[in-house]
């Protein structure tokens, strides 16, 4: 009669699964505990101005954030409220208007009896620059107040971030009838981990060559022609891979500075020692002088 062996696991083997899966599971919540965050941040309405039954409502929101033109564009809704509007708030009783502050491109009129439509406005960013990405920073000054039949009228403004690649921090207050936003932007906390990844990452690639070069050249092969490939494909792979970098930032940025020039010389100059080494050695071996 056979007897049957039940072999257990060897602790040697279950304890790295174990170890993967709690990895596995730990970067799952960060990335959702990340996420959750900038949701969030995204979903803050930062609001200015007072709450009279006659007003005009100003509700903007930050639609895209160009760092290298230096300016953001701003959709403004307008809404008057009360005895300043007619059929619920579509369209002024009066002429409106409705002045910005100096970084804001022009002022925005609306005719009376004349149905309001949302606008986008260009508000120009100051301090700053987009070479320091991804750890730039800009701000922006955004003001409204509003004149219906040539007298100032009471505005209430909300103002919300709606690019993702950008975080903002505002001051919002109001000063006799002015709504006032101080904006401070900030790459967000997912372009920031992923452009310090990529910083890695070219680190990484650039001394995995090193390393296979100076196996190549101190071992005195020849010309190993998967080496090379591999040496000339990170080389021009780098590239594209530095073209991913969230909110294109151009050639010149600290991003090039710390990480990608860096790296593209390292394995340039991988790839050619490596060539004229192994193209010594063939001659060698051609020769019969083999080492």
């Amino acid at each position: 009669m056979s007897s049957i062996r039940r072999h257990k696991p060897s602790r040697g083997r279950v304890l790295p699964a174990v170890v993967a899966c709690c990895l596995i599971v730990a970067a799952i919540v960060l990335g959702t505990w990340l996420q959750f965050g900038e949701r969030q941040a995204l979903d803050t309405v930062y609001s200015a101005g007072g709450s009279e039954p006659d007003r005009v409502d100003i509700e903007a929101s930050i639609q895209r954030v160009d760092a290298a033109g230096r300016e953001l564009t701003l959709r403004v809704l307008v809404t008057p409220r009360g005895e300043l509007a007619e059929a619920g708030g579509v369209s002024p009783t009066e002429d409106l208007t409705l002045q910005t502050s100096t970084s804001t491109r022009g002022d925005l009129s609306f005719k009376a009896h004349s149905r309001i439509a949302t606008k986008d406005l260009p508000v120009a960013l100051t301090g700053g620059s987009i070479t320091d990405y991804p750890f730039d920073a800009y701000t922006a000054a955004i003001e409204f107040s509003a004149t219906q039949g040539g007298e100032k009228v009471p505005v209430h403004m909300t103002l919300t971030n709606g690019d993702a690649l950008f975080s903002a921090r505002v001051d919002a207050l109001a000063e006799n009838g002015t709504a006032i936003f101080d904006v401070d932007l900030g790459r967000s906390n997912s372009v920031l981990i992923f452009a310090v990844f990529m910083m890695v990452a070219m680190w990484a690639l650039a001394l995995s060559v090193l390393t296979g070069a100076w196996f190549l050249v101190t071992r005195r092969l020849g010309l190993t022609w998967p080496a090379l490939g591999w040496m000339a494909a990170t080389l021009f792979a780098l590239a594209a891979f530095r073209n991913t970098a969230p909110g294109t930032p151009p050639i010149g940025s600290l991003l090039d500075y710390i990480a990608f020039l860096w790296a593209e010389i390292v394995i340039a100059f991988c790839l050619v020692a490596v060539v004229a080494s192994g193209f010594r050695n063939e001659r060698r071996a051609s020769r019969g002088d083999t080492p």
